[in-house]
């Protein structure tokens, strides 16, 4: 998906990490809401209230998800899904840009 039609954008930035990464929410015309931000190479720990589908945009990055004893590598142009009041890792190789789609 390479953009998003009718939305609401919340112009203040959520800042996480030290801006190692950063993204914007977005509220589409039916209520749905996501967010579409960028994460500098880094290795971080995530924790997620709702479920959550991470789509890469572009970039690559290490994921070792709730349960997994290893990391699965993702790249551009694929996703991972995350349970909701969980957590995960992510390692970003190459810088990355994602669309996070909750519920």
């Amino acid at each position: 998906m390479s953009k998003f039609e009718n939305v609401s954008v919340a112009t203040k930035a959520n800042v996480y990490f030290d801006g190692k990464c950063v993204s914007y929410s977005l509220e589409l015309a039916d209520g749905t809401k996501k967010s579409v931000g960028v994460i500098q190479p880094a290795s971080l720990t995530f924790g997620t209230a709702a479920p959550e589908i991470m789509e890469l945009v572009a970039g690559e990055a290490k994921v070792t998800l709730p349960g997994a004893s290893e990391a699965v590598t993702y790249r551009g142009g694929e996703s991972f899904e995350v349970p909701g009041d969980s957590s995960f890792d992510i390692e970003v190789i190459e810088t990355m840009h994602y669309i996070c789609h909750y519920g």
